[in-house]
């Protein structure tokens, strides 16, 4: 038998992740597969418990809508999918019990990390959307030091999300107070760092585009897109327009993947061949 993980979620037809996987596996001659499952919700206490007992499952990737519904089919948290309160990543311990580990804040952080590394007088971000992805960007940004302003279609929910994860003194909009213009005159932003996170399912491929004025965005924003199909959304395409600096959702994607490789396959992934992995993700 081959030792395997895989992603499940629902829809999963369109997840990248088997592509990054796989390649990492071959690249490093290393023995193994990386699959996908469609599980639906009603679905997913029995296939937790029907891989709990393979001895050759190392692990999933867990995608929407399972990622807190996942929380009470694993036998413990580790330190970030508790603080987050999602899980992405399911790994089998040697013993058999099952771990929830969430690797979205790592991979979320891992393209700004050489803004991260600079003294700015301030930070503040923009966050759109309040599902499972959102937690973990949330709590990844205000741990950066960001003022947060979150958005969402149920501000309660966004209110709520921002008082279990952040803390101090940020802020909650609804969702579409960023798709009509604004005359807001922003300050001298030298010294200052600004992020619009598009942590939505808008604009992915079946969603309506995101709508979002780039009047709400300051200069020398960076827009950065979770989205991974398409990888070149309208929000991107409308950002870059506007002379603003853009991460593309493959960029977290490929981040995370290689915090839960190295969690599945206790191996490297091989990320000075990113650039051919690229390629692939893109054919």
């Amino acid at each position: 038998m081959t030792i395997y993980a895989e992603v499940i979620g629902d829809p999963i037809a369109q997840s990248k992740s088997p592509t990054i996987h796989r390649f990492w596996l071959e690249a490093l001659g290393l023995p193994g597969d990386y699959r996908h499952a469609h599980v639906k919700a009603d679905e997913l206490a029995d296939y937790i418990a029907g891989r709990r007992a393979d001895p050759d499952w190392r692990g999933c990737n867990v995608t929407m809508p399972h990622k807190q519904a996942a929380i009470p089919l694993v036998d413990r948290l580790d330190r970030s999918a508790e603080e987050i309160g999602a899980v992405n990543t399911i790994v089998r311990e040697a013993d058999g019990s099952l771990v929830g580990h969430n690797t979205d804040a790592a991979g979320f952080l891992e393209p700004i990390r050489p803004f991260l590394r600079r003294q700015h007088l301030f930070r503040m971000a923009r966050v759109l959307g309040t599902g499972g992805a959102a937690r973990a960007i949330v709590s990844a940004l205000a741990g950066e030091g960001f003022v947060l302003v979150l958005a969402g279609r149920d501000t309660g929910k966004a209110g709520a999300l921002l008082a279990e994860l952040a803390g101090g003194e940020h802020h909650v909009a609804p969702l579409d107070h960023f798709a009509t213009r604004t005359d807001f005159a922003f300050d001298d932003r030298a010294g200052c760092l600004d992020l619009i996170v598009n942590a939505t399912s808008l604009g992915m491929t079946g969603q309506p585009p995101l709508a979002f004025d780039f009047s709400h965005a300051p200069p020398g924003s960076i827009a950065y897109d979770i989205v991974t199909a398409p990888v070149e959304t309208s929000f991107l395409q409308q950002a870059r327009a506007q002379g603003l600096r853009t991460v593309d959702g493959l960029e977290m994607l490929v981040g995370q993947a290689a915090v839960a490789f190295r969690l599945f396959f206790d191996a490297e992934p091989p990320r000075d061949r990113d650039p051919e992995l690229r390629s692939k993700l893109l054919a």
